[in-house]
């Protein structure tokens, strides 16, 4: 996660260290203890990832006898200090204030509820794409869209004589949709911070590549589920009122409003609403804030993600030491030729790293150096970089059947009556995949054009 604040003693060790595969060992021993309580655990998400790179800190720090300890210690201190860390790990925290605001106000149920009312009875299932697209690129979290949608493409298939693992398919699209988009996306956050570029240059280079990949989505979805009919039961209560901050927060964001102010306003507009509408009790604001009123969200909810984006630095600061980075961009800059070629690394390098951890806001924060590094040495954008990581990152989260993307697809189906397995909903995963082919279409073509130079 190198930055325009780097410190002058890591540049010289990055200067003059050697590429080393050993370098790379703390990075192995990480995936060799995720991957491996994941496959004798039968669950991927049975250790806790910041255990696992605890562990692997521990053996970067052991690595290199010869050099002090104390020399040691201080570099990863400096990796972690780095400027783009701490920034990402405020907008983390302030994106959890958000969070925590507009759901305790009612947000997240009146934009569900909101989306499903005008859900096209004629053409449910591109329908229940759209609706997940909306809600995820809303609330910013792929796995709670899915949560809050799955039983209600369970109920779709078990009307209209639809495949569950289709109706599932088209919301796990549309998910994945906005996680990539979304101002508010953790993924976006550590995606922007580690490339040092704005979340709205971001967001216009990613909609050049994501706009084609859904609306082709849209089509295949239309074509298939043309005259499924189906009309939701109970009364969808929604206040647009508690939909605002999210439709606020999207505006600002794209206006080229900083990402500070953007989320701050965006908390305090829900504090607002909640206030105003009674669904936030006065004396219980600032927990909201916090914890959330369900004690889910909020602040408290982003401390694994801030904690892990900290100490993963402070590996790669060692690993950077030790020669591993200096030996990737060796072995991957001899497969790289020109621009294009770059841009090809940088995809194969993301999705190596999420297939591995299973979490993409994990993965970019582990490839985010890297990826920088790559697109520092090619004259790639940092807009381009952010993008690509991004969405190679979000290809893969939302098809690997051990993600929580598609367990939480999964279980919800299990939740509303009808057995789904995450391998039954892969083949209809379109999204992705033609997420897939267009960013590397993409890449083919457009790869060696010169970008603007602005971020």
């Amino acid at each position: 996660m190198q930055g325009e604040g780097k410190d002058n003693t890591s540049e010289v060790s990055a200067a003059s260290v050697e590429p080393r595969l050993s370098g790379l060992l703390p990075v192995g021993v990480f995936l060799v203890l995720f991957i491996g309580s994941g496959i004798i655990m039968n669950d991927f998400y049975s250790m806790p990832a910041i255990v696992a790179f605890l562990c692997a800190l521990a053996v970067a720090f052991m690595q290199n006898p010869r050099r002090p300890f104390v020399e040691k210690l201080e570099s990863a201190a400096a990796s972690m200090g780095e400027s783009n860390v701490m920034i990402m790990c405020l907008v983390f925290v302030l994106a959890g204030a958000f969070t925590g605001a507009v759901k305790s106000a009612g947000g997240v149920e009146s934009t569900v509820n909101f989306a499903l009312s005008i859900l096209p009875t004629g053409i449910v299932l591109p329908g229940l794409f759209l609706v997940a697209c909306f809600i995820s690129i809303s609330m910013g979290t792929s796995v709670g869209t899915i949560a809050a949608l799955a039983p209600i493409a369970i109920g779709v298939a078990d009307k209209t004589g639809l495949a569950g693992a289709l109706c599932l398919g088209a919301i796990v699209g549309g998910a994945m949709f906005g996680d990539n988009l979304s101002m508010i996306s953790d993924t976006t956050i550590a995606a922007t911070r580690t490339q040092g570029c704005d979340m709205d240059a971001k967001f216009k280079e990613n909609f050049k590549i994501a706009l084609p990949a859904a609306l082709v989505t849209f089509c295949v979805f239309l074509a298939i589920g043309l005259g499924s009919e189906y009309t939701l039961d109970g009364n969808l209560e929604y206040n647009l009122w508690q939909v605002l901050p999210y439709v606020a927060v999207l505006v600002a964001a794209l206006a080229g409003v900083n990402v500070f102010a953007v989320l701050i306003g965006g908390t305090v507009l829900s504090i607002i609403v909640g206030l105003a509408l009674g669904t936030i009790p006065p004396d219980m604001a600032f927990v909201a804030i916090g914890s959330g009123l369900d004690g889910k969200s909020g602040i408290m909810n982003m401390y694994d993600i801030t904690v892990i984006s900290i100490i993963c630095a402070g590996i790669i600061g060692l690993v950077r030491d030790n020669g591993g980075i200096e030996w990737i961009l060796q072995k991957v800059g001899g497969l790289m030729h020109g621009k294009r070629g770059a841009q090809f690394g940088i995809a194969a390098i993301s999705s190596l790293v999420d297939v591995s951890t299973a979490n993409n806001t994990v993965a970019i924060v582990i490839a985010g150096p890297i990826v920088r590094q790559i697109a520092d040495e090619h004259g790639i954008s940092p807009r381009r970089a952010a993008s690509l990581i991004d969405i190679f990152t979000s290809v893969w989260q939302g098809i690997i059947p051990y993600g929580a993307q598609m367990l939480y697809a999964s279980a919800g189906a299990a939740a509303a009556g009808m057995a789904v397995a995450p391998l039954e909903i892969l083949p209809f995963l379109f999204y992705p995949y033609l997420l897939a082919v267009f960013a590397l279409g993409f890449i083919a073509i457009w790869g060696n054009r010169q970008e603007r130079a602005e971020k």
